[in-house]
């Protein structure tokens, strides 16, 4: 008589266990995503507050350009703001040839010319060049500091004299990476500063007539 002796069988239940949790940790898929995710952020903001920098890098070459233009305009006569001479051109009008020479980067308002808001000039005859203005001129307190403008003008010399042209326009910084180091106005009653004061200058002397 021959004994059959049962062979134990395997419990299914661990096996399946192990099964699924080895299937697990080996199982990669969607760590690409979670990776990209963790660094899309970072690298988002980069690449924007890098873009931002060379935009406002080439709006400024613009603005400086623009200055140069006008003033050259300026200088050969071709405009001047003494009423009856050919060429006269108002204040309001300056600012408006001025915002035509910078629309293909930079806005100016409906109301620009008349009530500035973004873009300040200041044009005037300079007698003593060891008196040029070398800094920008501000108003300041504890909370703030603004670009003041009391003091400008559109009030070129007649030919054979040495004239000032000064453009300054607030551009507004958008990337907060890059706002809080290029941003260097605070205008009161603003809790966050978000505008780069470009600034171009010329210094020139009228053609004699």
């Amino acid at each position: 008589m021959t004994i059959e002796q049962e062979t134990p069988q395997p419990k299914q239940t661990s096996v399946c266990r192990d099964g699924i949790f080895r299937r697990l940790f080996r199982n990669r898929e969607g760590a690409a995503a979670i990776e990209f995710t963790i660094l899309a952020i970072p690298f988002m903001m980069v690449l924007f507050a890098s873009i931002e920098t060379f935009i406002a890098f080439t709006g400024e070459q613009l603005l400086m350009s623009a200055t140069d233009t006008m003033a050259r305009k300026i200088r050969t006569g071709e405009i001047t703001f003494q009423v009856g001479k050919p060429g006269y051109k108002s204040n309001e009008q300056f600012r408006q040839a001025f915002c035509d020479e910078i629309s293909v980067m930079m806005t100016c308002s409906a109301t620009e010319t008349t009530l500035p808001n973004k873009l300040y000039i200041d044009v005037r005859p300079v007698t003593d060049l060891a008196k040029f203005p070398d800094a920008v001129p501000r108003t300041t307190t504890s909370n703030s500091s603004d670009v003041s403008v009391a003091d400008f003008k559109f009030a070129p010399g007649g030919p054979g004299t040495t004239n000032m042209m000064r453009a300054f326009y607030r551009w507004s910084v958008i990337t907060d990476l890059v706002r809080p180091f290029i941003t260097n106005l605070r205008p009161a009653g603003t809790s966050m500063p978000k505008d780069y004061l470009m600034v171009s200058t010329a210094i020139f002397r009228t053609e004699s007539e």
